[in-house]
């Protein structure tokens, strides 16, 4: 903490600047943030020094909600937060094992109500699909009890497989293998398709969010927003160059300074995962543009052009075709 606190003191004039343009939002997360205090959560703030958040996000866990209860959460509110975002990943407690995580199903649900009882009026639900070891079934499964807990916000995200992690090594001894493209493109469409019928709009890639509850930080980051990450692993950005903090807690920093043609990419490639997209006139037109087009993989609609949901799976192919 103390070495965020230090952060915060030499970069006070970066934090100043990104915070005339950008929303007034503020997210906790990276590692696990409710296994600090809340007192730790509120000094930080008071250290930030900027007030009320229109959004203050941390991310929890459900098995330290169900441990530090209620009393926590209202802690938590009560040092400005008005936005949770729990990492369930799965409603099936032999996925959950799969996964080494803390918690089962039972503690999702009474995680939940701890959170609603001490009134926290947004939350979002963040889930895992792609999972070779889990059937159709249990994924179906998993997203009907997750909408019937009614969160405000939905992120669901497809497993990936990094270098270096234990899953990377297990596929690379031969000990697991990935879920196919088509097991993939399943989970994900049965997901859109129960979504949509519950009410939530697919505003993002992984994002869905009933009306008004779309997420505010997040969305600036599909916008190119200045902000500013603190601590171990945090990524910044001020409209003209990235940021980086290595991730080991004696962390140092590392920077890019990008090019007009990678900031036009850069831009084409995140308004392109949102329902919004971009300007139509910063794609210039060409063969792949227009094939996209007429396939009904680009829509045009009040001078933008976007991937309409039903290729929202293969974005990054349509993305790759246009920049």
């Amino acid at each position: 903490m103390s070495q965020i606190e230090e952060e915060i003191g030499r970069r006070r004039a970066a934090i100043d600047a990104a915070r005339l343009e950008s929303p007034r939002t503020l997210y906790v997360g990276g590692g696990t943030p409710s296994v600090l205090p809340a007192e730790a959560l509120a000094h930080i703030v008071d250290v930030l020094g900027y007030g009320d958040y229109e959004e203050f996000t941390v991310e929890v866990n459900p098995d330290d909600i169900v441990r530090k209860g209620r009393l926590y959460v209202e802690d938590l509110m009560d040092a400005g937060v008005n936005r949770i975002s729990m990492g369930v990943q799965s409603m099936d407690d032999g996925i959950l094992k799969w996964m080494n995580r803390r918690h089962n199903a039972s503690e999702v649900v009474k995680a939940y109500q701890i959170i609603r009882e001490a009134g926290v009026k947004n939350v979002s639900l963040d889930l895992i699909f792609g999972i070779s070891a889990m059937s159709d079934d249990q994924w179906g499964d998993s997203v009907r009890k997750i909408c019937a807990l009614g969160p405000e916000h939905i992120s669901a995200y497809q497993l990936s497989v990094e270098d270096g992690s234990a899953l990377g090594r297990m596929v690379r001894d031969g000990l697991y293998q990935e879920a196919s493209d088509d097991v993939c493109r399943r989970q994900y469409d049965f997901l859109c398709d129960c979504l949509r019928r519950e009410g939530y709009e697919h505003y993002e890639i992984s994002n869905f969010a009933k009306p008004g509850f779309r997420a505010r930080h997040n969305s600036a980051y599909w916008k190119r927003t200045p902000y500013v990450g603190l601590g171990p692993g945090a990524h910044s950005f001020d409209g003209k160059s990235r940021l980086w903090n290595s991730p080991e807690l004696d962390y140092s920093s590392d920077c890019e300074v990008l090019s007009a043609e990678e900031s036009l990419e850069e831009t084409i490639m995140l308004g392109l995962r949102t329902i919004d997209g971009v300007a139509d006139h910063l794609i210039p037109d060409s063969p792949q543009k227009q094939r996209l087009l007429s396939e009904g993989a680009l829509e045009q609609s009040c001078g933008n052009i976007h991937i309409p949901e039903s290729h929202f799976f293969v974005s990054d192919y349509i993305v790759s075709q246009l920049i």
